[in-house]
């Protein structure tokens, strides 16, 4: 019914000949995009951790750090110096830190990473409460 591809797709040409830069796993893809969102979260919670000093965001900043030295083989983040930020942007730094929780939830679930996936959603979980929070005192005030 169909006639046979008689060539080779390019695909398989590619196959035999060795590549000039190394190919990663999907699962090493996954471990390093979410390194990256759990990098991107604790540079955000020690932005937070300025204006807004708390024993959860101290133990947050703590155990995202040790997730993302996990993923990096034993490399420690890079932390960002606690400064004091404006309160005024305390609402967008929690918007933003849990736009980042969110992806780091979903890489971390589509890689089966259990810890890291709780870790993501307690983040998600308590900027939400504090954007809530950010918005009563705003409309009240």
């Amino acid at each position: 019914m169909y006639e046979p591809i008689r060539t080779k797709s390019v695909h398989s040409q590619m196959a035999g000949t060795t590549p000039d830069f190394p190919h990663r796993s999907r699962e090493e893809e996954l471990d390093i995009q979410l390194a990256g969102h759990l990098s991107a979260l604790l540079a955000v919670t020690d932005e937070l951790r300025g204006p807004a000093p708390s024993a959860d965001l101290d133990s947050a900043a703590a155990r995202l750090a040790q997730q993302v030295t996990r993923l990096r083989g034993g490399r420690t983040p890079a932390r960002a110096a606690t400064a004091a930020a404006r309160t005024s942007r305390l609402a967008a730094l929690h918007q933003r830190a849990h736009s980042l929780a969110g992806r780091a939830l979903v890489v971390a679930a589509s890689r089966a990473d259990t810890t890291a996936a709780i870790l993501a959603a307690e983040r998600m979980e308590a900027h939400a409460a504090a954007l809530a929070e950010e918005q009563e005192l705003s409309t009240a005030g």
